[in-house]
């Protein structure tokens, strides 16, 4: 994937090097600035390096049923949801988000989304779902050249929309379609996926009705103060959907014949996972911070492993980890490596629930 033309946009600045979002821009000069425009009006976030795949054909959803975690025979033109690709013992290969339009379902991932073949190595994400294709009635593509992803977050987003033509979906990842655009909205603002040759047309369409310009930066602080998990840092290589709260969420309990699923079920029905994602607030005085895949110590011994690390506008630096779900909640942690150990603390708030939700009181309130 090339570099999004928004990075030629005055004030953008890229993400450095060894980023996830590379590609996309870091922030437009003041990133906490652009978070309390998110919180408070609205913001727009370039995340066109996402991956894209299209399933189309008449067994669409019938043959995504059985290939991936949710359950989506019946899912609406109209609707969206989210879903995993597991691998035979339950633990994560990939997170999708799905939206149903016009007899497509449009999947967008991270770049590189990657899955586990049926010989144990390690393919693509279309790669591994062309693969499992069989004789089902079905075509998939990789749509990343036809549309990107473009976020828009904050309490004056359904305002924008209306008054950018674009039609404004109702309830948790309703899906609705105008002028090219697919429109989808998300635990935390609205995705945008628009036509990839009119990116820069919707940015300064979006910008000029009063949407702030917002980088990966941002946009991160406010995905981790909602507790809204990312693979391959919020995640590793014996993640469950148990731990990171994507039961319920994008996994589904009851329904079969999809691969992990006796895992899924067992850690829901008879036991509680290993491991609970939960937020951190670290020490913000030392100049350090930790890195993701850093241990989290409660004295000598390790505990956890540190995600996500963000700075917040409001909560200063944080974090997302996965931790042992025996630690106490009043624990005094450490969390980073070598030269970058600071002090953590659970925020009790982060909890998961016996029965996961959204996200926290954030992601109600970013709800755009």
């Amino acid at each position: 994937m090339t570099d999004s033309p928004i990075l030629d946009v005055p004030g953008a600045v890229p993400a450095p090097d060894g980023s996830p979002d590379q590609g996309v821009p870091w922030h437009f000069g003041d990133p906490f600035a652009e978070q309390r425009a998110a919180a408070r009006k609205v913001a727009v976030v370039d995340r066109s390096h996402r991956e894209l795949i299209a399933v189309t054909g008449p067994e669409r959803l019938a043959w995504l049923h059985l290939v991936i975690s949710q359950h989506v025979t019946e899912l609406a033109d109209g609707a969206g949801t989210e879903a995993l690709v597991l691998d035979s013992q339950g633990r994560v290969d990939a997170h999708m988000v799905l939206a149903h339009l016009d007899e497509t379902v449009w999947l967008d991932t991270e770049a590189g989304a990657h899955a586990t073949g049926a010989r144990g190595g390690r393919q693509s994400l279309l790669e591994y779902l062309e693969s499992m294709v069989f004789w089902s009635k079905v075509e998939l593509r990789d749509a990343t050249a036809e549309r990107a992803v473009l976020s828009l977050v904050g309490p004056d987003t359904d305002d924008l929309l209306t008054r950018t033509g674009l039609p404004a979906p109702a309830g948790p990842y309703a899906v609705a379609g105008a002028e090219g655009v697919i429109v989808r909205r998300m635990p935390v603002g609205v995705d945008l996926l628009v036509p990839r040759d009119s990116l820069t047309g919707w940015w300064d369409r979006l910008t000029s009705e009063g949407a702030r310009p917002m980088g990966s930066w941002g946009y991160e602080a406010l995905r981790v103060e909602a507790i809204r998990p990312r693979m391959e840092l919020d995640t590793d290589d014996r993640t469950i959907p148990h731990e990171v709260g994507w039961v319920h969420v994008a996994a589904h309990v009851a329904k079969g014949c999809y691969r992990g699923q006796e895992t899924v079920s067992k850690v829901h029905n008879v036991g509680r996972p290993p491991r609970r994602m939960l937020l951190l607030h670290l020490d913000g005085s030392p100049e350090v911070q930790p890195e993701t895949g850093d241990p989290v110590l409660l004295g000598e011994r390790t505990v956890g492993r540190v995600g996500s690390v963000a700075r917040h506008h409001e909560l200063g630096p944080i974090a997302l980890a996965l931790v042992k779900s025996s630690v106490p909640l009043d624990a005094e942690l450490h969390a980073g490596a070598e030269d970058r150990v600071v002090q953590a603390a659970i925020d009790p708030d982060s909890v998961p629930e016996a029965t996961p939700g959204l996200g926290r009181e954030a992601a109600r309130r970013l709800r755009g």
